[in-house]
This record gives structure tokens, C-alpha cells and sequence, in this order.
């Protein structure tokens, strides 16, 4: 294993663009910041090569995005004794783990994690990648981590891809310094929006573009391009990250070989259980965005042109084309092409989604059979983009798709909505009553309601069927405003607790029209449409359990 291990380091220093690194480590080379710490120092003797040392900071790989250091400290009692010998490495232009103050984790990867770090001398901040040299050795991934590191050296210079500034190593650990992405991944905003309106869509969906044109002049596959794992810089533009499952075409590919051990099952080769188990064992990566030739091991260019058609469509409608109950079912619908667009989906979007699903991999549009990148930049979706620019652009506001359906034709209406006395379908309780009221309700409600096996036995408020939107999709569900105060949603048809709207100081209830109110909660918006037009009454009574509770604050 030892002797392995040494091969993994000298392969980690040793690149194109890179000088040879050997591991010679001091006593005290152990140290490594803690997941379950806010805020650790490391110190450890290690000899690295630094590619560049300065760059504004923009993102990371594997990582979700973070606030700054909380309280960062760093720990002293394995620095060098020796002053000469600690003068020496800090003017060697070499760097150290006890060159930075590592702070709190900010993103974990299969076999990795980053932390948010600050480099002591410059006092700038950079997310660290540390990867165990026993872990990766004993999961067989060096390929990964070698592919990884020579695909972001050979980026690192591109606006739309994380940056690599310098690799390092001590006798356990090899470390990634990258810029660090302070706004976080694109799929925690379109979380909290659930789509994205045409503008957005456009411009990100440009900028990928953008990034895939050069990554394919590299003659790199990213394969796994995925929202998660694109972030966003400070200016909000995108920073591709996570390049373990990229392939270097013209590169051996080792990444073959080991796919091939995966899917050895002891089968018959061609029989249908054992193709169904290397679908599922030999893909690379994540199943919602994974084209039909990968999971045949079959990569090309276009697989992140799929992945590409894929993105567009969940931006636009706010959930991926292709979803089911596990990734086997997820495959099935991606073979056979089976996938749909909701009402409201833009006509100009839907043309270009569907000509980037489309199953013969050189026939989808961007693809080198079909003319390469110039006829997808010119797709009347990206009319008005300026291809030269994009970096220098300010990125529209991120503002979610939310267009007329037809049975709410005025969703942005500029009225304000009076209030119906119809109590179709509710129920209203005051919030203020005497105890024995409530027990008495509670009685009642225990009794009578159906619901009430769902509300862990609080007194509910208010009571309503509404539309649970997310981007383009809706669901009925059964809201059930109680004490506590909690919001819950309940399939009304099959019986099932769905969820709960996090209630905090910062909720936000919001009308947009009769019909149509919102639930602004931190991390996310809810989209709520009341079939029976009582979004106004709906936002008062939140209000009202919100001033309840929270308005002494």
C-alpha cells in the first residue's frame, strides 16, 4: 500500500504544466482541519508548485457555497522550530498547508472534501480540496484525481471554468487550492425560484454554451455537467466545477478498463439481466442528465450537449425532463425518449431542447456531424446574445418563470385583489380563543377532520386545497395552516404527509393576484395558487400567525 501510495503522489506533482513534486514530510505532517469544526488551523511540512498567485476569487470544485471564515484560528505547536528553515520555505514561493487558516467545510465529494481556507500572506480566500492518498488508492480513483487536475490546468484560464492556482501534498493528503465561488451553485437559486424566466435561461444557457465550445477545442467531455455543478462567481457568472468524470479524448483511457471491471456480474454477456446491470453499474455521471450513449459507455462530444437540453429544460420548467422513483426507471424514459413539456413552456426553448435530446448522438444540434457550435449559437433561442461579451456582461436578475396558464390568464396582473366571503372547501379558526375553545375544537377536529393525523395535534388555522407550483409543474395539495406554527401540504387524494413550509422569523407571505400568492421562506419561494380565487385571505391569516408569534422581535 505504502508503495502505492508514493506512486499516487509522485503522479499528483508531475503534469504538463507542473513541476515534479516529492512528498518529504516533517514529523508533524498529520494535522488536517476536522469536518465537525467550524474553524481549524493545519499545520504541516510538504513541498508543492504553484501555477499562478493571484486572480480574483470565483469557485470551487465539489463545493457548495459559504459564507466567509467564522473565527477562523490556526494552530501553532507543529510549526519549524527552526526560524532559518521556516524562512527559507516562505520565500521558496512553495506553499504549505500552514500557509493557510483552513475555516469550515463548504462542500463534500465522494472522495474529498473543501473547505473554505485563507491564505495567511495575502489574506485572500480560496476553497481547499483534500483528498486522503489511502482513500483514493484503496477505491482505485488516482485516474480520477490525475484526469481532474490536468483538466483544470488546462482551463483555469477560461472566465467560465474554477480555477486551479496550485497543488500540494504532506504524507497523507493531496490538496487542490481553487478560487472559491462565493455565491454558491446555480441549482440552490433555482431551487429557491424554481425556474428561471426566458432572460436568465438565456443568458446561462449562452454561457454554457460558451464553456462547452472551448472545452471541446480542448477535446474534453465534462460528463457530468449538472446544475449542482455550476456555480457562481461574485458578478454571478457561471464557474464549471468537478471534473473527476471528464474524458481527454486521444488520452488513454484508462476509464474503460475500470468500467469494465464494474460491470462484470457473472452473467451471460448478452443476456438482458446482465446489460440492465452495466446500465446501471458503468455510467458516468448523474442519472437525470446522463445521455443514452453513456450508458451504453459510449462518450462523445455531444454528451454534454444532452446534458445541455437537459439543464435548458429544468431552468425553464424547474425540474429535469427526465425523474422517476430511481435511477433504473430514470434510464428506461431516457432510451426511449419519453419525456414531456408542461403548458407554458416557451415555444422557442421547447425547439431547442428538442433538438439537443435527441437520441442518435450525431444528430444533435451543436454536435461536429451537424456543423459544431455555429449553428447552435445561431438558434433563434439565443437571438440577441452577444457571443464576444458574455463575460463583460452584468448577468440579468435572476427572476422566476412564472407565465399565464389558462386557468390563471392574468398571473402578473398590476391589481390589487379585493377579498371573496365564499369559504369553499376551508376551514378558518381565530387565532387568539380561550383554552377550553381549543380543546374543544381540538375534540372536534379529532372527530371530524381527516386531516388531522397530520398536524402532530396542533389546532389548525386555516384550511385550503391549492396548486403547489414548482417552475411549470403543479400539484393538488391540502394546506394545513396550525399552531406551532407549521405549514403543511398533504396529498389530499392518497393521504400522504408531502411536506411542510419551514416557518422562521423571515417568512414572507406575499399575493400576487386573487389566485396566486407566494411563501417566501430563506432558502426558498413556494408558488401557491388557490383554484378557489383566496389567495388574499390566505396571506392575512399567515400574517396574522406570524405577527403571533414572531411580532415581538
Amino acid at each position: 500500500m505504502n508503495s502505492t501510495i508514493i506512486m499516487v503522489a509522485k503522479s499528483f506533482c508531475c503534469g504538463k504544466k507542473s513541476v515534479s513534486l516529492v512528498s518529504q514530510s516533517s514529523a508533524g505532517a498529520k494535522s488536517v482541519p476536522h469536518k465537525s469544526s467550524a474553524s481549524v488551523g493545519v499545520t504541516s511540512s510538504a513541498t508543492s508548485t504553484t501555477q499562478a498567485s493571484s486572480a480574483t476569487v470565483a469557485s470551487s470544485g465539489n463545493a457548495t457555497s459559504s459564507s466567509a471564515v467564522t473565527s477562523p484560528t490556526r494552530m501553532s505547536k507543529d510549526q519549524p522550530a527552526d526560524s532559518k528553515l521556516a524562512s527559507a520555505k516562505r520565500t521558496s514561493g512553495k506553499k504549505y498547508p500552514n500557509d493557510f487558516i483552513f475555516g469550515k467545510v463548504i462542500g463534500e465529494g465522494s472522495f474529498s472534501t473543501v473547505y473554505l481556507a485563507k491564505e495567511i500572506s495575502t489574506n485572500k480566500e480560496y476553497a481547499i480540496k483534500v483528498l486522503e492518498k489511502k482513500h483514493i488508492v484503496r477505491e482505485k480513483k488516482t485516474q480520477y484525481v490525475m484526469r481532474e487536475k490536468e483538466v483544470l490546468t488546462s482551463v483555469s484560464n477560461h472566465p467560465f471554468f474554477i480555477r486551479l492556482y496550485c497543488t500540494f501534498q504532506d504524507t497523507d493528503r493531496l490538496y487542490f487550492v481553487l478560487s472559491y465561488a462565493r455565491r454558491g451553485e446555480l441549482l440552490d437559486y433555482l431551487r429557491k425560484l424554481s425556474s428561471f424566466d426566458e432572460s436568465c435561461t438565456r443568458f446561462y444557457s449562452a454561457e454554457i454554451v460558451t464553456a462547452l465550445e472551448y472545452l471541446n477545442g480542448l477535446g474534453i467531455i465534462h460528463r457530468d455537467l449538472k446544475p449542482e455543478n455550476i456555480l457562481l462567481n461574485d458578478r454571478m457568472h457561471i464557474q464549471i466545477t468537478d471534473f473527476g468524470s471528464a474524458k481527454i479524448i486521444g488520452k488513454d483511457d484508462v476509464q474503460q478498463n475500470e468500467e469494465k471491471n464494474s460491470r462484470e456480474s457473472g452473467q451471460p454477456e448478452g443476456s438482458r439481466e446482465n446489460r440492465n446491470t452495466q446500465r446501471r453499474k458503468s455510467f458516468v455521471g448523474t442519472a437525470q442528465y446522463v445521455s443514452p450513449e453513456v450508458l451504453t459507455s459510449k462518450s462523445t462530444f455531444s454528451s454534454d450537449l444532452w446534458a445541455l437540453g437537459c439543464i435548458i429544460y429544468q431552468l425553464h420548467s424547474g425540474l429535469p425532463p427526465f425523474w422517476g422513483n430511481h435511477e433504473y426507471q430514470i434510464f428506461q424514459k431516457i432510451l426511449k425518449l419519453e419525456y414531456e413539456f408542461p403548458d407554458g413552456f416557451n415555444p422557442v426553448a421547447k425547439d431547442l431542447v428538442q433538438k439537443l435530446l435527441v437520441l442518435d448522438s450525431t444528430k444533435r444540434l451543436g454536435c461536429p456531424e451537424v456543423g459544431g457550435f455555429g449553428p447552435l449559437k445561431k438558434h433563434p433561442f439565443f437571438e440577441g446574445i452577444n457571443w464576444d461579451q458574455l463575460w463583460e456582461q452584468d448577468p440579468p436578475d435572476l427572476i422566476p418563470y412564472l407565465p399565464a396558464t389558462p386557468s390563471n390568464p392574468s398571473l402578473w396582473s398590476n391589481y390589487r385583489p379585493g377579498l371573496d366571503d365564499a369559504r369553499i372547501g376551508e376551514i378558518i379558526t381565530e387565532t387568539v380563543i380561550t383554552e377550553d375553545q381549543r380543546k374543544e375544537l381540538l375534540e372536534k377536529q379529532a372527530r371530524e377532520n381527516d386531516f388531522h393525523r397530520f398536524v402532530k395535534g396542533n389546532l389548525i388555522l386555516k384550511q385550503g386545497l391549492v396548486d403547489k407550483r414548482k417552475g411549470l409543474f403543479a400539484r393538488r395539495r391540502m394546506l394545513l395552516l396550525t399552531e406551532g406554527p407549521h405549514l403543511y401540504y398533504v396529498d389530499p387524494v392518497n393521504k400522504v404527509l408531502k411536506g411542510e413550509i419551514p416557518w422562521s422569523i423571515d417568512l414572507r407571505p406575499e399575493a400576487k393576484n386573487f389566485k396566486i400568492y407566494f411563501v417566501h421562506t430563506p432558502n426558498r419561494t413556494y408558488y401557491l395558487e388557490d383554484p378557489f380565487s383566496h389567495a388574499q385571505e390566505w396571506v392575512h391569516k399567515i400574517q396574522e400567525v406570524w405577527q403571533r408569534y414572531y411580532g415581538h422581535h
